[in-house]
Order: C-alpha cells, then sequence, then structure tokens
C-alpha cells in the first residue's frame, strides 16, 4: 500500500510539472478595473495569441506560454476601445515582472525578468538618441522643403545618412559585444536586416553555440542563406 501511494504521488507531480509553463508573465497595471490582457508573440511571421485574461476589478494577473529559448513576447491591452496598447519584451524561462499603468501603459511600464530584457534595454536607451535626431532632422527637412531651402536639405539629408550609419554600425558593435545573448541575433533581424551581407554575416559568426541554437538564432543563420541564393 505504502508503495502505491508513492507511486501515485509522483505520477501526481509529475502531471502538474507538465501543466506548468516555461514562462509566467505577472503584470500589475495601475489603475486597471476592466479589460483583456493578451500575450503574443511572432511565429512563422504571424503575431499570435498565446494566452489571454480578462480584468475585472483583480490588480495582479498573471499569462503562461510555452517557451524553448529566449525570445520576444508582447503584452497588449484591449480597453474596450478602439486603440490597443502594447508592450514589448525578451523573455526567458522563468518569470517576468511587469508593472505600469492605465494612463501611459507603454511608457510607465517597468519590467523585470530575464537578462535577456536588460540587454536589449540597454541597447534600446543608447539607440534612442540616434532615433530622436533622426525625428528632429525629418522635421527640419519638412520645413526646409516649405521654405525651398534646398542647401539645408542637401545637409540634412548628408546628416540623415551618416545617422542611419551610425546606428548601423553601433547596432552591429554591439551585437558582437552580447554575442552570447539572444538579443544579438534578435537586433541583427530586427534594427539592421537590410544592412550589408558581411555585417551581417559577422554577427553571424561570432555567435555562441547556444545562441546559434536559439530562435533567433537560427532564424539569422536562415535569414543568410536566403540571401546569399538571392544573390
Amino acid at each position: 500500500m505504502k508503495h502505491i501511494f508513492i507511486l501515485i504521488m509522483v505520477l501526481l507531480a509529475v502531471a502538474c510539472a507538465k501543466d506548468q509553463k516555461d514562462l509566467v508573465v505577472k503584470a500589475n497595471i495601475d489603475g486597471l478595473k476592466k479589460g483583456t490582457l493578451y500575450l503574443k508573440k511572432i511565429e512563422d511571421t504571424t503575431l499570435i495569441t498565446v494566452d489571454s485574461v480578462s480584468v475585472n476589478g483583480q490588480s495582479l494577473v498573471e499569462l503562461n506560454s510555452d517557451l524553448e529559448s529566449p525570445e520576444v513576447f508582447f503584452l497588449y491591452l484591449d480597453k474596450n476601445s478602439k486603440n490597443e496598447d502594447r508592450i514589448t519584451f525578451f523573455a526567458d524561462k522563468g518569470i517576468t515582472e511587469i508593472n505600469t499603468s492605465l494612463k501611459n501603459f507603454v511608457f510607465d511600464a517597468q519590467i523585470k525578468g530575464s537578462a535577456q530584457q536588460k540587454v536589449l534595454e540597454d541597447y534600446q536607451t543608447m539607440v534612442s538618441k540616434i532615433n530622436n535626431r533622426n525625428l528632429e532632422i525629418i522635421k527640419e527637412k519638412f520645413e526646409a522643403y516649405k521654405t525651398g531651402d534646398s542647401l539645408k536639405l542637401i545637409k540634412l539629408e548628408k546628416e540623415e545618412k551618416n545617422a542611419l550609419k551610425r546606428k548601423y554600425l553601433f547596432t552591429v558593435n554591439y551585437a558582437l559585444t552580447h554575442k552570447n545573448s539572444e538579443v544579438a541575433p534578435y537586433l541583427a533581424l530586427s534594427e539592421i536586416y537590410n544592412a550589408r551581407l558581411d555585417l551581417l554575416n559577422t554577427i553571424n559568426k561570432s555567435l555562441t553555440p547556444e545562441v546559434k541554437a536559439s530562435k533567433y538564432g537560427k532564424e539569422l543563420n536562415q535569414f543568410i542563406i536566403e540571401i546569399k541564393k538571392e544573390n
């Protein structure tokens, strides 16, 4: 009888373990009383919903997903209106905590979880300065076009090209510096996918074996193979 009891407990433990998902997202949205949260990711170029939960007064909700290797997920908030807000984050197995507010769902988001998320946030912080200047250039180009200032327009177009080159080179260097992180191939695919083949190939060759075997490592390698076929 004792052995049967132990066997039952073991089977129950195995069953519970199978039900547990690799990724647990704990979200707390201050001020949200009613709405629906969706956990989404990109599967074969299509955005799919992997989990969802209805909010009806509770402050803390939990969403779950299977996860083979670290990848980017999206937390969508449907507030029963025409607009949907989205928080992007890099997840790994375990718990990811997202704290934000209803008023500023995206900008107030504080994400605590994977090491990859920290690497991505550091990149976004540093590259934001380049992106902000690009927005300023676009505005200045529009003004120069309206006033017919051709000399300023030429100068701004040159600056715009140089800013793009800086972003590409910075991203390449950042990826090479973080070759042991799944963020490296992700940035190559999402930020500089139309860069020169030799730059993409340099990132691909630098990746550690573990990162090469990840979702984005495999996708980057296949992406480069397809480019070579076309050329």
